[in-house]
């Protein structure tokens, strides 16, 4: 038997209320929210992402406050004048220079800014695709569920670095594919997207063909709504925390994919920073100039790290029947 206190009226989360207080109604973003913000680690995560994107967008002032030249500016004066050697990191260079002499910090800088745009879109772009793709596959079934069921496989057989690999080298050349993906930002962008919104719409197909049996879409259906209202009316409020949730565990990793295209030579290229860019070129500098990999690489791990622990407190706050 369960032992309940007489006059103390048990409340959600946790509270109790006292007697004479009104039991007062939470909405779901409320009740998110108080989930949340007990999650400390998320919480600073978050934070360090609103500050990496504020970085991001004031690059060129956040240079100019600590001093650093422009990230593409090469000077042989800051390279060692007995060797030619990249310097470490001093007053005038607070995170050294390269092999060319340009300023590391302010490249790593200027990197979190391309490291961004390309996650942000191309995690967009994907969720979009993946969404839609996944929707009308689940809900109409027969041949549209088949016919797109088996791209996606297709897609999938590949590796997903082999595949970007293989879209980024064709698309990199000339004029680019289609002449309207140009290389470049672009090449990158739409390679990631097309590499991962396969996984989105697996998830959301998934998603839609438990939802579709459902009794309020049944009713809707008797009541003769149409399939776009039953759609975007009924089913797509529904996938709301699944999209935020796996937009949020898809960032981190997009960051990844970006870094690795420009660390194999066939994303961002030079003399645009990259986080991923800037380790390749510091390979065969590093046991002499560790700075070079050093901080482009912390960025890195930092900012994967962050996005995958808000990634975390996301999926605990929308579905409390998660945690352990």
């Amino acid at each position: 038997m369960s032992s309940v206190v007489p006059g103390i009226v048990p409340a959600v989360d946790g509270d109790a209320l006292a007697p004479g207080d009104a039991l007062a109604a939470r909405s779901p973003l409320e009740l998110f929210w108080r989930r949340l913000r007990d999650d400390r680690v998320a919480l600073a995560a978050l934070a360090f992402i609103g500050l990496l994107v504020l970085m991001a967008i004031l690059a060129p002032l956040v240079v100019k406050l600590f001093g650093a030249p422009p990230p593409d500016e090469r000077s042989t004066a800051a390279l060692d004048p007995n060797f030619g050697l990249p310097t470490g990191p001093s007053s005038e260079h607070i995170f050294g220079v390269d092999t060319s002499g340009r300023d590391v910090f302010s490249r790593v800088v200027y990197g979190a800014r391309v490291s961004l745009e390309v996650a942000i879109l191309a995690t967009g772009s994907a969720v979009v695709a993946g969404v839609v793709v996944g929707m009308l596959a689940a809900y109409y079934g027969g041949w549209v569920d088949t016919l797109i069921s088996r791209t996606l496989d297709v897609l999938l057989a590949f590796p997903i670095l082999l595949l970007g690999i293989g879209l980024a080298s064709a698309c990199s050349l000339g004029d680019g594919c289609l002449g309207v993906i140009q290389p470049g930002l672009t090449v990158v962008v739409v390679v990631i997207a097309i590499a991962t919104f396969p996984y989105i719409a697996r998830i959301i197909r998934g998603q839609v063909l438990s939802l579709r049996e459902k009794e309020f879409i049944q009713a809707a259906r008797s009541l003769g709504a149409s399939d776009r209202r039953i759609i975007f009316r009924q089913i797509l409020p529904n996938l709301v925390a699944p999209i935020i949730v796996y937009t949020t565990l898809v960032l981190p990793q997009n960051i990844l994919f970006e870094a690795a295209l420009s660390f194999l030579g066939v994303g961002v290229q030079d003399p645009q920073a990259s986080w991923g860019q800037m380790i390749a070129e510091a390979g065969a500098e590093f046991d002499t100039a560790w700075w070079f990999m050093f901080f482009p690489g912390i960025a890195l791990v930092l900012t994967v790290l962050a996005f995958n622990l808000v990634g975390d407190g996301l999926q605990d706050a929308l579905d409390p029947k998660a945690r352990t």
